[in-house]
């Protein structure tokens, strides 16, 4: 039986990938999708077949660049500041906007099912207060408080004894009230606005989506007791449209072959790519750059043995390549790993730093500071490249990503509805 879809999306530069991903399946599955998104990501919903409606009263970015970025969370220093542009730019100032464009598109559309990004907040009160179900979609680890999973955003590992756990209690409670502080009235003032009793906390807006749909192999996550709505459903391994098609060659030989790939949004990476490319210019190896929408080949010095180019099929290269080097988002990870590749991590802010952790606990890679000089990044390059227990513990994880993606279960719990 055909239902009806709605997804409502943010673009989060590498969850649109996957969450477009989502969109795609549904519609080769014969459901009617339509995505409400912003015009950086209209190419790729054509691309999958999917009806798209721009964002009007929400906040609608033209492209990824700097130019067409309100939150430059790369410039921001400190957890206040952080939560409170958090609070402004992501959860909860375009609220009002996002609860116009659903409400106004789910009235024409009918959808049996809203399907979200995490940061969506207002996406979800107006499904809430349609009567309409609506589920989450998190590209990535699991990333609100929960029992036994680290607290995010600094990159720890998992508490041990007594001292972890109390740990693990404070912080949680700390970052919890520092997000209220800045979303909760506001949030709850949309709600009211809707109808809706308030929320005691930000983080239970999510929480009262049918599924919380975790993009991502449980075997890459760090165990946790998560809520009873929380399914880990495999990654999306597709690549972005704007690279599918493109023609890409390496540097000739048969040295090892290293691709470099940062966000696809822009972090401010410039620098930190310049200095990965220096790095791989003093190695035996093989460099492929690739900037993404973000910025231009012509922004970097290619020393001979590294090609630059603006986009390349990640997972063609791949099959060639024997190491990734990249800023630690989900989505560079999770597709490395399903390819058998080991990484070397330089992340930059978001959710990358616990990404990292992630990968060095399972021994899957090495992580630097984005700042590290070239030496240094050469330095764990050649230790990744030269050590074959890093890419056995990659296979380990890819093994895990590949059997997940191949599953259907994202389409499974997507297509379990009850309207």
């Amino acid at each position: 039986m055909a239902h009806s879809y709605l997804f409502a999306l943010t673009d989060g530069g590498g969850t649109v990938p996957p969450e477009l991903g989502a969109a795609r399946r549904l519609v080769e599955r014969g459901h009617d999708v339509t995505v409400l998104g912003e015009d950086s990501m209209a190419p790729e919903v054509v691309a999958t077949g999917a009806a798209f409606a721009p964002w009007r009263a929400a906040p609608n970015r033209s492209d990824r660049g700097p130019a067409g970025t309100d939150y430059r969370d790369w410039e921001i220093r400190g957890p206040l500041a952080q939560a409170r542009g958090m609070a402004d730019h992501m959860l909860v100032g375009p609220a009002t906007g996002q609860a116009l464009d659903v409400t106004a598109t789910a009235r024409r559309v009918r959808p049996d099912l809203v399907v979200t990004s995490f940061v969506a907040l207002g996406a979800m009160i107006a499904a809430e207060a349609e009567g309409i179900p609506f589920d989450v979609l998190l590209p990535n680890i699991y990333t609100m408080p929960a029992h036994g999973m680290p607290p995010m955003g600094m990159g720890l590992r998992p508490a041990a004894g007594p001292l972890g756990r109390l740990r693990d209690q404070l912080m949680n409670g700390a970052s919890t009230r520092l997000i209220d502080k800045y979303v909760l009235p506001r949030l709850n003032a949309v709600r009211h606005e809707y109808g809706l009793t308030p929320v005691e906390h930000t983080w239970e807006q999510v929480h009262r989506a049918r599924r919380l749909l975790l993009l991502t192999s449980q075997e890459f996550d760090f165990p946790a007791e998560l809520p009873s709505n929380a399914r880990y459903v495999g990654p999306v391994l597709d690549d972005p449209a704007w690279a599918v098609d493109t023609v890409w060659s390496a540097p000739p030989g048969d040295a090892p072959l290293v691709l470099v790939a940062l966000s696809s949004t822009f972090q401010d990476q410039a620098a930190c790519l310049q200095r990965i490319a220096d790095a791989l210019g003093s190695l035996p190896v093989r460099g492929l750059v690739t900037t993404g929408p973000a910025l231009s080949p012509a922004d970097l010095r290619a020393p001979s043995n590294v090609t630059v180019v603006g986009s390349a099929p990640h997972r063609d290269v791949m099959r060639q390549a024997a190491l990734v080097v990249t800023h630690g988002g989900h989505g560079t990870l999770i597709k490395a790993f399903s390819a058998g590749l080991p990484a070397v991590v330089l992340h930059h802010g978001r959710d990358q730093a616990d990404n990292a952790v992630r990968v060095t606990a399972r021994g899957a890679g090495v992580a630097v500071r984005r700042t590290a000089p070239s030496s240094t990044i050469a330095r764990a390059v050649r230790q990744v490249v030269e050590d074959p227990a890093y890419a056995q513990a990659a296979e380990a994880l890819g093994a895990a990503a590949r059997r997940d993606a191949q599953s259907g279960l994202l389409v499974t719990e997507l297509e379990r509805l009850t309207r």
